[in-house]
């Protein structure tokens, strides 16, 4: 059982999956940085100096806090946006295999008797026809 959770860890698609984390954790903190440090301050100054990361209300003793909410959402904006253009630019520089030439043909239909025969044949063998 060991071994072939070894061998299962040590699999191309494994490690790939692990890195792909590792960096996406990485560039979830940049892009929250991002909205939170950058974007949100300017977007509430430009709504007349909002802090949305504070903004909430309250129902009976819940706290909504909508504001973070709205960050949260703009942070998934950024994500799939910038994923979606990753994933654009590797599809992009994929090249496309050209379809494969067909073969010449080696064999044709006899007109008379409608079995295949070899191409350079003159006469049928089957039906004994002339081609």
């Amino acid at each position: 059982m060991l071994k072939e959770f070894r061998d299962f860890a040590v699999r191309g698609n494994v490690i790939d999956l692990a890195v792909a984390v590792i960096i996406g954790g990485a560039f979830g903190k940049i892009v929250g940085s991002l909205v939170n440090d950058v974007l949100m301050p300017l977007i509430g100054l430009a709504l007349g100096g909002i802090n949305f990361a504070e903004q909430a209300f309250t129902i009976g003793e819940a706290v909504i806090k909508w504001g973070a909410f709205v960050q949260t959402v703009i942070d998934f904006v950024i994500i799939a946006f910038v994923i979606f253009m990753i994933i654009k630019a590797v599809n992009k520089t994929k090249k496309e295999e050209p379809a494969p030439v067909p073969a010449e043909p080696t064999v044709k239909t006899c007109p008379f008797c409608f079995t295949e025969i070899p191409i350079k044949a003159t006469r049928c063998p089957n039906c004994t026809s002339q081609l």
